[in-house]
């Protein structure tokens, strides 16, 4: 018996000492379809994602596209001290953080709030049909939902004829200034509202259903069951997307805000990656777009990497 152990420590052992490169040999040759598959997957990071990353050198040079990426002067930091120099810096980092502030105080708890109301819901037919309805939003083309949110934010509009019984004038809400962050995160809850909920539908089921029965012994009710089995059983969930929503503070996709903006409300709409866009695609300042997105990138991994460590100490939930 002692022999048989000895021998199988002395093959991981053997296995351990071997290189990484023959261990992943090893490893393919035994599951050599499993590679297969995951071959496509590699591909497409590769291509798409990696070897693009070389184009960031961009921002510190003087690109000219006759001249090529190596052919364009250097130039340093000087495309990054422009940016933080110049007179849009303040209103882009506000309005990004802004919104993005407002999608988290209001949209990250809904989608959880919504969860555990339906997981409290007794008739399963009924909670299929609400979740239903509220995943279907997601679905549409953001196209669709911004040309819908223009009309009824008209002066005519749906929205606009509702909010005149609080006193809101019969205007063009996209227009005004002060109204823009509000609706394009009412928007943003409505469309992604159910799809949000499903993950932490997930963490639910994920629940030892004896823990609800201990409680119902102890004396439980359904709020205590929820306050003290349901939300510590979804926490590290909630943890992790916490993470990840606060390490995306700087980012905002440019698409729905491009959209429904203009140039009378840029002083609240205008955003880090609609400025990207606009420097970058429409006035051709390819070196000054690259590095204020670079800067941005390097914010939101600062943001990340800190969230994690702070919840790793904090919590002892994190990403890594």
């Amino acid at each position: 018996m002692s022999q048989t152990k000895t021998s199988g420590l002395d093959v991981r052992q053997g296995y351990k000492e071997k290189n990484w490169f023959v261990r992943l040999g090893d490893n393919i040759k035994s599951h050599p379809w499993l590679y297969l598959m995951f071959l496509p997957v590699l591909a497409y990071y590769i291509i798409f994602h990696y070897w693009p990353m070389y184009g960031i050198i961009i921002a510190f040079k003087d690109f000219k596209p006759m001249k090529g990426i190596f052919g364009s002067e250097w130039v340093g930091l000087a495309k990054f001290t422009e940016f933080l120099n110049g007179p849009y810096l303040w209103r882009l980092v506000r309005n990004t953080l802004g919104i993005n502030l407002g999608m988290l105080v209001f949209g990250f708890p809904l989608p959880i709030l919504f969860a555990l109301i339906l997981n409290e819901c007794r008739s399963v037919k009924f909670r299929k049909v609400v979740q239903t309805v509220t995943y279907m939003p997601h679905f549409v083309s953001s196209v669709v939902v911004c040309a819908l949110m223009i009309i009824f934010c008209r002066s005519t509009g749906i929205i606009t004829n509702l909010l005149t019984v609080f006193g809101v004038p019969k205007t063009n809400l996209l227009a005004v200034p002060r109204y823009f962050k509000t609706l394009y995160i009412c928007m943003n809850i409505w469309q992604e509202l159910g799809w949000d909920s499903i993950i932490f539908f997930a963490a639910l089921t994920s629940i030892d259903a004896s823990l609800y029965e201990a409680a119902t012994v102890d004396g439980a009710g359904r709020w205590q069951q929820m306050w003290h089995v349901t939300l510590p059983g979804i926490a590290p969930t909630i943890i992790i997307l916490l993470i990840l929503r606060i390490g995306n503070l700087m980012s905002l996709g440019w698409d729905r805000i491009f959209l429904l903006y203009s140039e009378i409300v840029y002083e609240t709409a205008d955003v880090i990656s609609t400025y990207v866009y606009r420097m970058g695609l429409q006035r051709m300042q390819y070196s000054y777009a690259a590095a204020v997105g670079l800067m941005n990138s390097a914010i939101n991994i600062i943001l990340l990497l800190s969230t994690n460590a702070l919840s790793r100490k904090i919590t002892e939930s994190s990403l890594w």
